[in-house]
């Protein structure tokens, strides 16, 4: 039987909550490979797996075996891992009162530098075992739950509130079993710096029209907000982000973000990511929050990687054969902007930042291709492209670079 992706019409959301209650196993969880079940219901777990965001026990075990054993490719993932800046034990954190992105006095560099050595150092002291890592993404984290009080500056604050509001949870994930670290502490700083603003944007847009902000806008305060639901343990946060992704008014929805859909003449499913017509880097960008999305709610039992008859992967594919050098359709986007919703079209895919490289490829072929078994040939040539994976640090100083936390080669290859 073919494992190509279109060969599957039908809607394939497994139900891994009730096959996680019932075998109470991430084995059997992978072992179900394509199988097809009952749509998973719109509702937070009973009880919160931890860690269970963007890694889970599984992931990082795999990881520490793998290295320890000196296997490829995770040994060449663990060894850019290890060659970053960021990921060593004598990181000094810069934490800050008040974080400015957009405007005058913009400082948010610093922010995401530490989050970048925190998460790395985690993965270190995760993976190896190195307690000098361990304690250094500790008191990276309990510096900054201790300083900061307020995320401004323009628009630009709530990409900020959002993109460092995930990661930052993902740090703090990787680190709650460890004694040192203040764990109440940074929960409430980010219940009360991020939260409220990761909710403004999604009920508000900043007063501007519902379609003015691109998809990123949506997706990295959607991922915020469940990372936060996951880290607090408080179902009503995880639910609003899975409802948004289902149901959404903004661009964030999975509808919105891919609105249209096509098969190429290999045969293969596609879908137009709603920033195609702006740029490259922003729709590689968009597989990047939506992976990680994705991803964290997989480790909470819930498949909105194979939501809507796979979407998502469709919008994968199509990005990925774009940036490969090859052709893809395109229809005319047209959206509303401003305050007034004022009518603007984008009429052909952008060719700027074409083939810009970002660690976002491996998370989604590991998961399609061996999680599920499905083919995904366009997002499986773009993640051996650009593999090993780095990090925040490997592509640039500039926050582009560190809109993802990376390494994931080292933590998803399967």
């Amino acid at each position: 039987m073919s494992r190509r992706e279109q060969h599957h019409p039908h809607t394939d959301e497994l139900s891994r909550r009730s096959l996680l209650k019932t075998t109470g196993g991430l084995a059997a969880a992978l072992a179900v490979g394509s199988a097809s079940a009952a749509p998973t219901a719109d509702a937070a777990p009973a009880s919160f797996t931890h860690p269970g965001m963007l890694h889970n026990w599984g992931d990082i075990n795999r990881a520490k075996v793998r290295v320890a054993a000196g296997t490829d490719p995770w040994l060449s993932g663990w060894n850019k891992l290890t060659a970053n800046s960021h990921a060593q034990s004598t990181w000094t954190p810069n934490p800050q009162a008040t974080i400015v992105r957009g405007g005058t006095g913009e400082n948010y560099g610093i922010l995401y530098n530490d989050i970048a050595a925190a998460y790395q150092n985690a993965l270190r002291w995760n993976v190896a075992g190195t307690s000098a890592h361990g304690d250094c993404a500790v008191r990276i984290l309990n510096a900054w739950a201790s300083t900061l009080t307020t995320v401004t500056g323009n628009a630009d604050r709530f990409l900020a509130a959002g993109i460092y509001g995930w990661q930052l949870a993902n740090a703090a994930e990787l680190v709650r079993g460890h004694a040192g670290f203040d764990l109440a502490a940074f929960q409430n700083m980010m219940v009360s710096v991020f939260y409220p603003l990761n909710n403004q944007f999604l009920t508000g847009h900043n007063d501007a029209c519902i379609t003015n902000y691109w998809a990123n806008w949506d997706l990295c305060n959607m991922a915020s907000i469940m990372a936060i639901g996951i880290l607090t343990d408080n179902a009503a946060k995880y639910d609003q982000a899975v409802t948004y992704f289902k149901s959404g008014a903004g661009n964030g929805f999975i509808g919105h973000a891919v609105p249209y859909l096509y098969t190429d003449s290999a045969g293969y499913a596609l879908g137009q990511w709603q920033e195609s017509g702006r740029d490259q880097a922003h729709s590689i960008m968009g597989m990047g929050q939506m992976g990680a999305l994705c991803e964290m709610a997989w480790n909470q039992g819930d498949d909105l990687y194979s939501y809507d008859n796979r979407r998502f992967m469709k919008a994968a594919q199509y990005v990925a054969k774009y940036n490969l050098g090859q052709d893809v359709p395109y229809t005319t986007y047209t959206w509303g902007s401003g305050q007034n919703c004022a009518q603007q079209s984008q009429t052909a895919i952008s060719t700027a930042s074409r083939g810009q490289v970002r660690p976002v490829w491996a998370m989604l072929h590991y998961h399609y291709n061996r999680r599920l078994y499905l083919d995904d040939q366009y997002i499986a040539q773009m993640c051996f492209s650009v593999a090993p994976e780095g990090g925040g640090g490997d592509y640039g100083s500039t926050s582009g670079g560190f809109d993802q936390l990376g390494f994931g080669t080292l933590m998803y290859a399967k």
